[in-house]
């Protein structure tokens, strides 16, 4: 019997996001549910939050990479909490374990992921987020989810 693995989509943002950032991140975990896909975040609330929730109450797989040592630090919607003790380094992990990112408003380690993910060569998309040359731009959650499985290799 051949496994199949559970393909994830980093969503990556504010910590403390306004109310239109928490929804577009709340539809684009649940667009990326309905794509069989699951939800790998920083495993906190904000953006992280809303994102898992969207995934969750719409079947799919949330997990969450967390900065400390002890997996109750997860939001309530994460099924899989990895607690890391490696602090703002596990954003590379972030977004090493997507096989893409969407990225929802968000400060400096929105930033710092962003770059980490272009870096490693996976295709990212800023929905609210920093103008960084080369990043694609969505309008709201359904632009920001097609351009991103157009650009997937995965």
């Amino acid at each position: 019997m051949k496994s199949v693995r559970q393909k994830l989509i980093s969503v990556i943002g504010a910590g403390s996001p306004d109310d239109q950032a928490r929804k577009w991140a709340q539809e684009v975990g649940r667009l990326v549910a309905g794509r069989g896909f699951g939800v790998v975040c920083g495993g906190l609330g904000g953006v992280m939050e809303a994102a898992c929730q969207g995934c969750a109450e719409a079947g799919g797989l949330t997990v969450g990479i967390l900065p400390g040592m002890e997996a109750s630090q997860a939001n309530p919607w994460v099924r899989v909490a990895i607690p890391t003790g490696m602090g703002q380094a596990r954003n590379v992990m972030v977004v090493m374990a997507g096989c893409g990112a969407i990225a929802v408003a968000g400060g400096p380690g929105t930033l710092s992921e962003i770059a980490h993910a272009m870096k490693m060569g996976r295709p990212v998309v800023g929905l609210g987020t920093w103008a960084v040359p080369g990043l694609a731009e969505a309008d709201g959650p359904e632009e920001a989810v097609a351009l991103l499985f157009d650009r997937l290799r995965c």
